[in-house]
């Protein structure tokens, strides 16, 4: 059974920190990219960050500088250091994962964590 399982959220003032992490199983086939997306009440999917299985990194131009990617594919985890939060930065955010090398795109992953919730008051 595929799973994508994220952790870390919660509550956090403005200007703080969060990280969250999300860890794979069940996938016979390697992962190459895995990634996360945010979505905050209505407004559409978004990607935040993505990092590839050889080390390429994708940043949201709303989160550079802010927020970080790390991973280790051996154990098929993906963690998203964020800094200096923002309360637009409010969102369930996902984690994704695909078995391709793909961009920021949504509509490229086909295996999705249930989200966690991030809300950064004022």
């Amino acid at each position: 059974q595929v799973r994508l399982v994220e952790s870390g959220g919660g509550s956090v003032p403005a200007g703080g920190s969060l990280r969250l992490d999300c860890a794979a199983s069940g996938f016979t086939d390697d992962i190459y990219t895995m990634a996360w997306f945010r979505q905050a009440p209505g407004k559409e999917r978004e990607g935040v960050a993505l990092r590839t299985s050889d080390g390429r990194t994708t940043y949201a131009d709303s989160v550079k500088g802010r927020f970080t990617v790390s991973q280790d594919f051996g154990v098929r985890t993906l963690s998203l250091q964020m800094s200096n939060l923002r309360p637009e930065d409010t969102a369930i955010y996902y984690c994704a994962a695909s078995t391709w090398y793909v961009l920021l795109n949504p509509d490229d992953f086909k295996h999705w964590g249930q989200g966690t919730q991030v809300t950064v008051s004022l």
